[in-house]
């Protein structure tokens, strides 16, 4: 492409694979042409796809280069291990939708934690190095990127920067050892020092580290010296044009994407329970929408407050149509985990709720990123998960502006956090590095 820049990226999720992870690096990757750079896309040929969106196809540009490799991921023997078929999906973050296989299940996360360092694809990193080796000799790139998790990506990267003098810059979506699960793998004191031992040398290998918040900015500045920037994730303003305009009819509290037994919203669950015995219109009106994989610990939480009746499972969609459920939602819930890093969590979703344009429900740690993001967009705050009393308050002023139709729309100062925007700030930090 003539007279562009070229980056490669190294990336394990790419459509057809669904999911938040694939949304970072797709959408920076359709904008950064417009910026004067060509991304090429390396990605397996045959990933475990945990959801399948063909929808995503839409965004990949044109003018992106996409090289693909076979992986060998373990899951078949993994599966067959616990029981589950071929066509049943592996969860991220210990979500499992059945009750747990209880012995099998601890045994196989020790398996996870010890045996695959960093992650179950580990049997990539060397045949990706070698193949990339010899691509990069007869097809030069300015810039490499990396985006973990899954962390081997960037230990394919690690093994290029050590035989190729070209710029790289490791992503960061999530955490590695600080992860808010890395204390449930069940890590031998050898397999902690190995995942410590590869974070590091990653960390101080990369020109340059990037981030998705300002927490773990302060984390990741304990951990080395490089330079660290942060580039939230964001909405993309193209998947909010032409949308239908019609609101629910009923008093939807609406939570998408993934709930995990660390996002479990009992503070909520409690609040809506004596709600519908304290409230004939809540009662009457309620609706719990959940969008997504959903753990069964949640389900069992709802039955226990006697809120079945009032709850929605909806599996996975298309993000065309999630665009459109957040639309249209009375209420959208934002749920941070209960966990010591729900501090430096940001999950893509919340600048979505923010692009919707919807009344939003936030629950977690009152000092986090998020909270700190939702009080500068002008769109309200983030409530502990165990002030029941205080949920109720904010239930029942939602419940009466749904009604009534008073402040139904929040329009808050979101417009930096836009996709095209956020590769702007990528650029300038591509940009440094030649």
């Amino acid at each position: 492409m003539k007279n562009h820049k070229r980056v490669l990226i190294i990336t394990y999720y790419w459509p057809p694979s669904g999911g938040s992870g694939v949304q970072r690096w797709l959408k920076f990757s359709k904008y950064l042409p417009e910026y004067g750079w060509q991304p090429v896309i390396y990605t397996p040929s045959n990933p475990e796809i945990p959801i399948a969106d063909t929808s995503l196809y839409n965004d990949i540009s044109h003018e992106a280069e996409i090289i693909t490799q076979p992986i060998w991921e373990p899951y078949t023997f993994y599966k067959r291990f616990l029981g589950l078929k071929k066509s049943d999906r592996i969860q991220t973050g210990f979500l499992s939708e059945k009750k747990k296989n209880g012995w099998a299940e601890d045994f196989a996360i020790w398996i996870r934690g010890n045996l695959f360092i960093p992650d179950a694809r580990k049997f990539w990193i060397n045949p990706s190095t070698r193949y990339l080796s010899e691509w990069l000799k007869n097809n030069p790139v300015d810039a490499i990127v990396s985006t973990g998790p899954p962390h081997s990506m960037h230990r394919i990267a690690l093994g290029l920067r050590k035989q190729f003098d070209i710029p790289w810059i490791a992503d960061f979506r999530d955490p590695w050892t600080q992860i808010d699960f890395y204390e449930d793998l069940k890590l031998s004191k050898w397999a902690d020092e190995q995942h410590h031992k590869q974070e590091k040398e990653v960390l101080e290998t990369a020109d340059h580290i990037l981030v998705v918040g300002p927490s773990m900015k302060t984390d990741f500045e304990k951990l080395t010296s490089k330079p660290i920037h942060v580039i939230t994730n964001g909405y993309d303003s193209s998947d909010f044009e032409g949308l239908p305009t019609p609101k629910d009819t009923r008093f939807s509290i609406v939570h998408i994407g993934s709930m995990v037994p660390s996002r479990n919203p009992i503070g909520l669950f409690r609040a809506l329970s004596e709600l519908k015995d304290e409230h004939a219109g809540i009662e009457r009106d309620l609706c719990i929408r959940l969008i997504g994989s959903v753990d069964h610990s949640i389900f069992s939480a709802i039955e226990s407050l006697d809120l079945s009746d009032f709850v929605e499972k909806i599996d996975y969609l298309p993000h065309n149509e999630v665009v459109t459920e957040q639309t249209r939602a009375a209420v959208l819930l934002l749920v941070l985990n209960k966990s010591f890093s729900a501090k430096r969590i940001v999950t893509g979703k919340v600048f979505e709720y923010l692009a919707a344009e919807r009344p939003i429900l936030a629950l977690g740690d009152e000092e986090s990123d998020v909270a700190e993001i939702l009080e500068q967009a002008g769109v309200g705050c983030v409530i502990d998960h165990d002030s029941v009393e205080r949920i109720k308050e904010r239930v029942i002023e939602l419940y009466e502006s749904w009604k009534y139709q008073i402040n139904d729309t929040p329009i808050g100062s979101y417009t930096k956090f836009s996709r095209k925007s956020l590769t702007g700030d990528l650029v300038e930090i591509l940009n440094t590095t030649l």
